[in-house]
């Protein structure tokens, strides 16, 4: 998330500046430039990908479970989901509402922003040529960018500080003996992104019992005393939500780029949870079923408890399986939000160069609804994590 906002604030930056005048031999249109940056800037990073990373052969490993083909394709995808753990999918459930409120902010925010900017030019003079437009335009879309680069920067500053007041969610248990581990176990991590302290026994604990503290483990100890006991990475979530939601009907009041610039900027704070917290509470949750199979903690009374106690359905587990998934319900409400987008544009959006045009507000608005349905969704997360422990 951390370096995600450090390239964010390098584009939008760059989106800011001038380029044309800057870069002129990369084209005579902002745009222009922007792409050709955007290009050179994934061929380097492809490059080293290629470059550097090491795959295993696919066809060493046999033939691939459950045939071949877009019906098999689909086949597989609708058994991992039947199979995906329970609280996972209640994370996908309220990824697929939040993002449908995410999408239209994301596309739309800097025409928001632009429009309020221009709105004052096409009321003194609503006979503007097409040419005096374009050049209203431009620089309104460099208005919008630079609060976008505001809205980078506040997800930046987020992103380094929320993990040291937000409590974790989830701490792997220390086990009663020596629990076997091979040199390839990762790090134990709890739900807010917090690595486990060295000298708790953890279960995917590598570390001597001694050994120094890493650099990430000393700041975590250093700051401890400001983490928010009741403030959990789930609660904190949907606190987000809420926020965004806030932020999104907010725009009932806001009349200048000033205010607009300040209301996009509040909205990295929810962005950087949204780039945070279901990752961290799907891995927390995996880690947390290993663990009921390595028998270091009870298993829930349920069906899926007594599997796992078992040891068995470690598919639904498998990191590459529930990742897909997610990221198909980070995806598909891209369909929905522009479904909706296009029908309140049809029925609200006034003629380019018009004064008054409302129709990104309402779509912004309709994503601070979605936002609500999300939030209500995150405090089904984690019941039966709670009831467990209360037991």
């Amino acid at each position: 998330m951390r370096t995600t906002g450090v390239g964010n604030i390098l584009g939008y930056l760059s989106g800011y500046l001038n380029l044309p005048k800057l870069l002129p031999f990369l084209g005579n249109t902002q745009f222009k430039v922007l792409c050709a940056i955007a290009c050179f800037v994934l061929a380097v990073t492809v490059t080293i990908s290629c470059a550097t990373v090491k795959e295993r052969d696919p066809r060493l490993e046999g033939e691939p479970n459950g045939g071949e083909g877009v019906l098999a394709f689909f086949r597989s995808l609708y058994n991992s989901v039947r199979r995906l753990p329970p609280q996972i999918t209640k994370v996908c459930i309220v990824q697929f509402f939040a993002w449908i409120g995410w999408f239209p902010f994301l596309f739309y925010i800097t025409t928001y922003i632009g429009e309020i900017y221009a709105d004052p030019y096409f009321e003194e003079n609503p006979n503007l040529s097409d040419s005096e437009i374009n050049d209203i335009y431009e620089h309104a879309t460099r208005i919008g960018t630079f609060a976008l680069l505001i809205f980078a920067l506040t997800t930046f500053t987020s992103s380094v500080f929320l993990p040291f007041i937000i409590a974790p969610t989830y701490k792997p248990p220390a086990p009663t003996a020596p629990t076997p581990l091979t040199p390839t176990t990762p790090a134990s991590m709890s739900a807010s992104g917090h690595l486990s302290s060295s000298n708790g026994g953890g279960y995917f604990n590598l570390k001597p019992h001694r050994q120094r503290k890493t650099r990430w483990e000393r700041w975590l100890a250093l700051f401890s005393h400001l983490q928010i006991e009741s403030l959990t990475l789930r609660r904190a979530w949907l606190l987000s939500h809420l926020l965004f939601a806030a932020c999104m009907w907010a725009t009932f009041l806001v009349r200048s780029t000033v205010l607009a610039t300040a209301l996009v900027g509040l909205v990295g704070l929810p962005w950087a949870l949204t780039s945070w917290a279901p990752f961290a509470l799907i891995s927390a949750e995996i880690s947390k079923r290993d663990a009921i199979r390595r028998g270091l903690i009870r298993a829930p009374p349920t069906r899926d408890g007594a599997l796992l106690a078992a040891g068995e359905d470690e598919a639904a587990d498998q990191a590459g399986v529930v990742l897909g998934i997610h990221n198909v319900a980070i995806a598909a409400p891209q369909v929905i939000a522009t479904l909706v987008s296009s029908a309140i544009f049809r029925a609200l959006q006034k003629p380019r160069g018009t004064p008054g045009d409302e129709s990104v507000a309402w779509v912004l608005r309709f994503g601070g609804c979605c936002a609500v349905v999300a939030a209500w969704l995150t405090t089904k997360v984690g019941e039966e994590r709670q009831v467990e422990e209360r037991d």
